[in-house]
């Protein structure tokens, strides 16, 4: 397999979602989502504070943990078709992506934002800026 934005994309997304059901992360959670077949696995809105409701934190953060690495997937794969058709991804996605990742970055210093897709976004940056240049040189 080669090594491309998108497939790093979709490895990205696939560990984080299997991660996510570990029990180094949050397979508590998720055998608890399981007793129910997953279905309403919180209360919703009922939860939310304004509500005067509890949210269940620990559930909320399952939750998201998986399911951004399910988000994360179909990006990979958009990314590994514009590249293969393109070669060069815009440059508002590129800058958008970078900057989402930041975001995470300062919100959540020592997390896989860091780790991972900060290294991930400063590269795809990079390398797209090289190829805009050539692009626009060889013209």
């Amino acid at each position: 397999m080669k090594i491309t934005n998108g497939n790093i994309l979709i490895f990205t997304g696939i560990m984080h979602s299997l991660f996510g059901i570990t029990p180094f992360a949050f397979g508590k959670q998720f055998a608890s989502f399981s007793s129910s077949f997953f279905f309403k696995i919180s209360e919703g809105l009922s939860e939310f504070p304004l509500l005067n409701g509890v949210m269940n934190y620990e559930n909320f953060a399952a939750f998201w943990f998986f399911y951004f690495g399910l988000l994360v997937i179909p990006i990979g794969f958009l990314v590994n078709f514009i590249e293969s058709e393109n070669k060069v991804l815009s440059k508002q996605f590129v800058t958008s992506y970078l900057i989402v990742v930041l975001l995470g970055v300062f919100m959540i210093p020592f997390s896989g934002m860091t780790l991972f897709m900060l290294p991930h976004a400063l590269f795809m940056f990079i390398q797209n800026r090289k190829l805009r240049l050539k692009l626009n040189n060889d013209n």
